[in-house]
């Protein structure tokens, strides 16, 4: 059974997670909180193996939290819920160490995924973020300097494909703009997220964050 404390101010949306996710036999509500402070006792004390965590809290943000949960019980997974869905919290909240993010109003459809993801260490967003993510990779410089060791390992067609790639282009178009084939773009792709340890579109948001190319908050 995989334990999950729930921290959200609202009493409603609690206890519509709590019918949620008592349809899956395999989670179980070790325990809830109303705020930040109760939320870390509960965790330390109870040792989950999830934990969702609210954006918005009273006495601190979800995001600053989570950072604390993860130095302090580095074994309980998070899922973020929020009403916000713009770039900055998604990023924040990654950086920070959450495995998942849901905006609300898609928890009903999206919750389980995003807790059986990270329950096994793997990163989950809700599909509906996208329209987010991709407009605001697209601010990234091409001409950017990238002062990064690994990323400097990748050739300049390669480092060509990866911008294409962090724009949110699919390969078939990035073909058509390099004169290349379908198969050539696969392959540099593949190339790249081998030599940048990257495994999904989560881990290159995560990386230009890292690389400054994407503002933090929280």
């Amino acid at each position: 059974m995989k334990k999950i404390v729930l921290i959200d101010d609202h009493d409603t949306f609690r206890a519509s997670l709590k019918r949620l996710i008592s349809k899956y036999t395999d989670f179980e509500i070790a325990g809830e909180a109303a705020d930040a402070q109760q939320g870390e006792t509960a965790v330390r004390t109870i040792k989950p193996d999830l934990a969702v965590v609210d954006l918005s809290l009273p006495d601190k943000s979800g995001i600053q939290l989570t950072r604390i949960l993860r130095s302090a019980v580095p074994e309980t997974g998070i899922v973020i819920v929020s009403m916000h869905s713009k770039i900055d919290y998604i990023l924040s909240a990654l950086r920070a160490g959450a495995l998942g993010y849901l905006v609300k109003e898609s928890v009903s459809a999206c919750l389980p995924a995003a807790l059986e993801s990270a329950f096994q260490g793997e990163y989950y967003l809700d599909a509906a973020l996208s329209r987010e993510i991709a407009p605001r990779l697209l601010e990234i410089s091409e001409t950017a300097n990238i002062a990064d060791a690994t990323y400097g390992n990748l050739t300049a067609r390669e480092q060509e494909i990866f911008r294409l790639l962090a724009q949110g282009n699919a390969a078939g178009n990035i073909a058509d703009k390099l004169c290349i084939s379908v198969k050539t773009v696969t392959n540099h792709r593949a190339n790249i997220l081998s030599k940048l340890d990257l495994h999904s579109t989560v881990d290159l948001v995560r990386y230009a964050a890292k690389l400054g190319l994407l503002e933090d908050i929280g």
